[in-house]
């Protein structure tokens, strides 16, 4: 297993599907990264908008947009095709980074770690009740001590383990947990203790739902429920967004 010692270069990988509300934020918080030496390329990956994404994307300093078949892993991997990154990093487009994040990916690289992924905190609407505060906390928490993180905790990995695993998988759901595991199996994650604060939209929307399919989603596909099952079973993660 090889990887830079002094990483050159980072990819950043957004997939996006009518994110027009979502994205403007994810795109600031980039801009506002300490480079800290490394040349950021940001390519947006969409999956076939029909609002305002694409045109805010390229306002919003999208070095590059593809168009893909809509579905996370598709699209993230087609990302990832098209990127030529020393590190690729999968942020969601509704996830902001902290200021540090460039740097803190960069340290982790350079101290030997090809594969990791941030803390992450769901942000809650002032609407939001004490039971859905607790549930989500429980999210949080986790975030903390897993070594099977899920997207929303900003992976990222160096391209040379991300080609040696086989790149990311190209399944409707489940794709990050898919690819965690490929990559505990060549070396294990480092979370970075930074926080990477990502909406709980969907979560308000349905919390006990949303808390359920997090704790039984990841045994049912372990004991080989298809993904495409689950995805029926999970809904659209986009048809309500705004």
């Amino acid at each position: 297993m090889t990887y830079p010692q002094t990483p050159l270069s980072l990819s950043v990988i957004i997939p996006t599907l009518n994110e027009e509300f979502a994205l403007p934020g994810c795109l600031q918080a980039i801009k506002a990264q300490q480079t800290c030496g490394l040349k950021v390329k940001v390519l947006l990956v969409d999956g076939g908008s029909t609002d305002d994404t694409i045109s805010i994307g390229i306002e919003g300093g999208a070095d590059a947009v593809l168009e893909s078949e809509p579905g996370r892993g598709v699209q993230l991997r087609a990302g990832a095709d098209a990127a030529t990154g020393d590190i690729l990093l999968f942020l969601h487009a509704d996830s902001w980074l902290p200021p540090t994040a460039f740097l803190a990916i960069k340290n982790a690289v350079d101290q030997g770690h090809p594969a990791g992924a941030f803390y992450v905190h769901h942000v809650l609407s002032e609407n939001a009740g004490p039971m859905v505060k607790r549930l989500v906390g429980i999210a949080d928490a986790r975030s903390r001590k897993t070594s099977m993180p899920y997207g929303d905790q900003a992976v990222f990995v160096t391209a040379s383990l991300y080609a040696e695993v086989g790149g990311m998988p190209e399944q409707p759901l489940m794709e990050d947990l898919e690819f965690a595991k490929r990559l505990n199996q060549r070396s294990r994650f480092h979370i970075v203790s930074e926080i990477v604060r990502t909406s709980a939209r969907r979560f308000e929307l349905q919390p006990i739902r949303s808390v359920l399919c997090w704790w039984s989603f990841p045994t049912l596909y372990r004991w080989g429920v298809s993904p495409q099952r689950l995805m029926k079973m999970y809904g659209h993660p986009r048809s309500t967004r705004k």
